[in-house]
């Protein structure tokens, strides 16, 4: 399931801080898509991802939005006895 977070129009450190908080909010294996258009934004969500361990893909778009994508790490399986 992904989360749509619409942070165009705000600058540095509003994307971050707003990404930070909505990421918080999700489940292992969800996705926080960010529309931004703060040009740090694709360098302050790719260490956030980093740091949360998270997936992190930057979306070509034509429209001067960077579509970000942050996925969180699927729950790990318990090992099998055997």
């Amino acid at each position: 399931m992904a989360q749509t977070l619409d942070v165009r129009g705000l600058a540095c450190p509003l994307p971050l801080i707003r990404a930070r908080v909505e990421l918080a909010s999700l489940g292992p294996g969800e996705e926080l898509i960010v529309l931004a258009t703060d040009p740090e934004a694709p360098l302050d969500l790719a260490a956030l991802a980093a740091d949360e361990r998270c997936a992190f893909a930057q979306l070509p778009r034509a429209d001067g939005v960077h579509e970000l994508r942050l996925r969180r790490p699927a729950a790990s399986r318990p090992a099998a006895d055997g």
